[in-house]
């Protein structure tokens, strides 16, 4: 029989993602976060659900913890199944509190209907979330702000992308901040930016999803994590670095779309990609 050195390799894979199943579901404690400024810069996460606000805070995880970032996750709706709703709010506290992120809701059982069907079918009631939205921004003042893109696959995911952009389109001309798309289900097609995580913030951003009890129970997403940011790395050395181009020496990666919003629209971030390796200050690359 032939040795195949690599049975190993993907034996160690499927060993460790069958032992992350016997590993407990939140519960854990949290590493102290570094002393935000009294007006340190901010950042809101607007979540299609309780969970994406660990899923996708590669980003806002070194913000936070590199840049002095203050980070809010936004719970725009506490999913659709209302008898869950109550939970995965107090999962999400947990989570977020993990993670060192602020949270603000959106109501008391978080938006319902954030679709693009209500947004073509009901406009008024849909734009009274849109308010809702832009008096978080208005209140909050955010220097940057995280939305799914525009066909990231999920009917809220998509939704919460136009809510956003939506209630941007509201405010007054003189509000300006970065708009970071991020993925999950549907991947971006022309992402700009790739940011390397370390092994420890993707630890922590696991961690942090398996607070969210409920849902790792239903589908241990959260073991796959990992592989998932391996993945990113894959696509965007040459989606962000250029066809053909070397991968870098990156383990884990997010992939973004970053954008400047100001004078009532979307401006280039930059021209072509960038990636942010682990020795990058992460505020400089918004400077």
């Amino acid at each position: 029989m032939m040795n195949n050195p690599y049975t190993q390799l993907v034996a160690g894979y499927a060993r460790a993602f069958r032992e992350g199943k016997g590993i407990q579901h939140g519960g854990l404690t949290r590493r102290e976060r570094p002393v935000l400024k009294e007006h340190a810069p901010k950042a809101l996460i607007f979540s299609p659900h309780p969970d994406d606000e660990c899923i996708i805070g590669g980003l806002a995880l070194r913000l936070l913890k590199e840049s002095g970032f203050r980070i809010s996750n936004v719970a725009v709706t506490q999913g659709s199944h209302h008898e869950r709703q109550a939970a995965r709010l107090e999962e999400l506290h947990a989570a977020c509190d993990f993670m060192g992120f602020d949270l603000i809701t959106t109501a008391h059982n978080g938006l319902e209907g954030i679709n693009l069907k209500r947004r073509q079918s009901d406009p008024e009631s849909w734009q009274v979330d849109v308010h809702v939205i832009e008096r978080i921004l208005k209140t909050q003042e955010p220097d940057m702000i995280f939305v799914p893109h525009a066909n990231d696959w999920n009917s809220t995911h998509i939704g919460v992308h136009y809510l956003v952009m939506d209630a941007l389109k509201g405010l007054p001309s003189s509000f300006a901040s970065w708009v970071v798309e991020t993925e999950y289900w549907g991947a971006m097609k022309e992402p700009n930016l790739m940011v390397a995580s370390s092994e420890e913030d993707v630890a922590e951003m696991v961690a942090g999803t398996s607070f969210h009890v409920g849902e790792v129970t239903r589908n241990p997403f959260h073991l796959l994590h990992p592989a998932w940011m391996q993945d990113n790395v894959r696509r965007g050395s040459e989606l962000v670095g250029g066809q053909g181009e070397s991968a870098p020496d990156f383990t884990f990666a997010t992939l973004y779309r970053a954008c400047r919003w100001k004078n009532g629209c979307q401006h280039p971030a930059w021209e072509g990609g960038r990636m942010m390796g682990l020795k990058a200050e992460p505020a400089m690359l918004f400077t």
